[in-house]
């Protein structure tokens, strides 16, 4: 068996689960970061796509930017904005109202809170916190089994290929798929976590969610009648918002999600199960944005760092 002092799996490496993780390498715990995906980003992913002329194209397909209010937050968001990490997104934003067909209050609006925007992708700050010193990352490699060893008190984790992934004293999940019927629409497999070994985790079972597309659309020419570089859409069933991406700092120039509709943790920022020191953490345990996943992934790892430090 693999040496398990102060080991800790974490899957996913969006911005809760790389907050999560860097959290508690930084406090000398030992992580395994664990993502289906090729790299890191979740939500905060970003696509390069080449145009007919040979020309590359980045589009932050999933979160835009985001906005800080939380005193913890901020802190963090500063250490990244020291390390050439974020930028302040300076520019105008407004609203297109598709009933007049105008644009309206494209100076003013939303200008109170700062807009924040990872450089020179918004997947920049996971890839960062992703290899931090202490974090093992693993990517394409998708979890397909928790087993709780009782005579042990560790996790063993297995691979959706069958592989044996290792033994670990606490888990941090930041995928709500663990326990959901989708996981099994997506990969024809159990979902990874038997809610006989957590039942207080049911509440993860059904989250209702807002899907929501994304199209990435390039242009030859400047937009030169649009007032704004941000805006969303009033008055329409379809549209939400708009975003020129050239405009953030340190860039050069439909893909479909969804939002959690609802916060099942507001008071918690996170789920726990401290006998098994199993931490479930992301959007939906406090608030759909950027801002409540970081809270989240805070959160989680300061329950694994007091319960490991005990140990």
């Amino acid at each position: 068996m693999q040496n398990s002092v102060a080991r800790v799996a974490v899957l996913g490496s969006g911005i809760s689960g790389a907050v999560c993780a860097a959290t508690l390498a930084r406090n000398g715990i030992s992580v395994t970061l664990f993502d289906s995906a090729r790299g890191p980003g979740g939500r905060m992913s970003q696509r390069r796509e080449i145009s007919e002329d040979g020309k590359e194209l980045l589009f932050d397909h999933g979160a835009p930017y985001f906005t800080v209010t939380n005193p913890d937050v901020s802190s963090v968001v500063a250490e990244w904005e020291s390390r050439g990490l974020v930028s302040e997104w300076k520019q105008n934003f407004g609203s297109f109202d598709c009933f007049s067909n105008k644009f309206v209050n494209a100076e003013n609006q939303e200008r109170q809170s700062k807009k924040y925007v990872g450089v020179p992708g918004m997947n920049s700050i996971c890839r960062a916190l992703c290899h931090e010193p202490g974090v093992e990352s693993k990517f394409n490699v998708g979890v397909g089994k928790f087993e709780w060893i009782e005579h042990e008190n560790l996790w063993s984790l297995t691979g959706l290929d069958g592989q044996n992934l290792g033994h670990f004293k606490g888990v941090v999940a930041s995928d709500k798929n663990i326990v959901s019927p989708r996981f099994t629409e997506i990969t024809g497999q159990s979902p990874p976590l038997d809610l006989t070994l957590a039942p207080e985790l049911v509440k993860l079972h059904y989250i209702p969610a807002n899907p929501c597309f994304a199209l990435m659309l390039a242009f030859t020419d400047p937009l030169s009648l649009v007032p704004a570089k941000g805006f969303s859409f009033t008055n329409s069933k379809v549209l939400s918002w708009a975003y020129c991406e050239n405009s953030k700092p340190g860039r050069s120039c439909t893909r479909g999600s969804a939002f959690p509709a609802a916060s099942i943790a507001k008071e918690e920022k996170c789920l726990w199960d401290e006998k098994k020191r199993l931490a479930i953490c992301g959007d939906f345990c406090v608030s759909p944005n950027v801002e409540g996943a970081i809270i989240s992934g805070l959160a989680a790892a300061s329950k694994l760092k007091g319960m490991l430090s005990s140990l």
